[in-house]
């Protein structure tokens, strides 16, 4: 069974830092790429980060340079530092295991971050 439990969200103020952590358990990380996606409110889910199999990242222009997204092969754990937070960072945040054989996506529960002084 795959879950995908994430922790790390909170409340903090503009230009302030957050780590995200999302602990895996039933896969396998060379086989599934990882990423962090987000969701504000009225508004659809979509990709902030992830990290492909053999450690290339990808992020969002909106993101990019403010975020930093790593992958512990090992302990079964990807993080999302993010840095200089935005209010418009303001979201529930996911993670996402993308299998590469089977296609499948798993996501975790979400954990809310919210940027507001």
């Amino acid at each position: 069974q795959v879950q995908l439990v994430e922790s790390g969200g909170g409340l903090v103020q503009p230009g302030g830092s957050l780590r995200l952590s999302c602990a895996a358990s039933g896969i396998n990380f060379r086989f599934y790429d990882m990423g962090w996606y987000r969701q504000a409110p009225g508004k659809q889910r979509e990709l902030v980060a992830r990290i492909f199999v053999g450690g290339r990242p990808n992020y969002a222009d909106s993101v990019e340079g403010r975020f930093t997204i790593s992958s512990d092969n090992v302990k079964n754990t990807v993080n999302l530092q993010m840095t200089s937070l935005e209010r418009e960072d303001t979201a529930v945040y996911y993670c996402n295991a993308h299998g590469l054989m089977t296609t499948i996506d798993h996501w975790g529960q979400g954990t809310q971050v919210t940027v507001s002084s």
